[in-house]
């Protein structure tokens, strides 16, 4: 058995993902591509989205393969840890903006 629930190994699997369900993969990896190409947003500029949604949704894998290839596409450090404070603001407000069913539960608690 592992020591990590993620090994770092297993992103270079994610190929193999359609082992199970072929078909499946099939269709999610056509459209994986398409979603990837530049149209009306560039590849580049969806590699930085790609970047700041892998740590909202806290994917190792994909902050591994989204720090790389936004690396890679010409995006700085500073731009890189900038886009991850923007998906850490969203995240962030998202709890918060939650806080507002709280506080109606307990007006209507006290009523």
């Amino acid at each position: 058995m592992s020591s990590n629930y993620y090994e770092a190994a297993d992103l270079k699997k994610f190929g193999s993902i359609g082992e199970f369900q072929k078909p499946m993969a099939d269709k999610f990896f056509d459209w994986y591509g398409e979603v990837f190409k530049d149209s009306a947003l560039t590849a580049k500029e969806k590699s930085l989205i790609a970047l700041a949604v892998s740590h909202a949704v806290q994917c190792p894998y994909c902050i591994d393969a989204y720090s790389s290839d936004a690396y890679e596409k010409g995006y700085s450090e500073a731009q890189m840890m900038e886009a991850v404070h923007v998906a850490a603001a969203i995240r962030g407000g998202a709890s918060m903006v939650h806080g507002v069913q709280m506080m109606n539960k307990v007006k209507e608690i006290q009523m």
